[in-house]
């Protein structure tokens, strides 16, 4: 009876480990940059063919958080009289912070 409790309860154990082993850990990125002019915009998004998210833009910067690793297309939410403006290709990597540098908007 004991042996076969203890062959049940190692049993148990790999099981365990092995379940806990089979998730990979989730390591969010960032995507940050700068706007010019400082006033130009409302918002920055970033969508994959997964993922939507977005960002307000303060004082000129924005940054958009728990993105996951991959490939990204930044668009700029124009205020009026500016356009918006996108920037594609933009990767990011597990736990990275990927800077996108400064974007100039133009008027229409």
């Amino acid at each position: 009876m004991k042996i076969s409790r203890i062959i049940g309860i190692v049993f148990l154990g790999v099981v365990i480990m092995g379940g806990l082993s089979a998730f990979k850990g989730n390591y969010a990125g960032s995507i940050r940059g700068t706007v010019v002019p400082a006033d130009a915009a409302n918002r920055a998004w970033a969508i994959s063919p997964t993922d939507t998210l977005k960002a307000s833009v303060l004082q000129g910067a924005y940054q958009i958080t728990n993105v996951k690793q991959g490939a990204y297309r930044i668009i700029i939410e124009a205020k009026p009289p500016y356009k918006n403006v996108a920037r594609d290709s933009i990767r990011v990597m597990d736990g990275q912070s990927t800077e996108v540098g400064e974007i100039r908007i133009d008027q229409k």
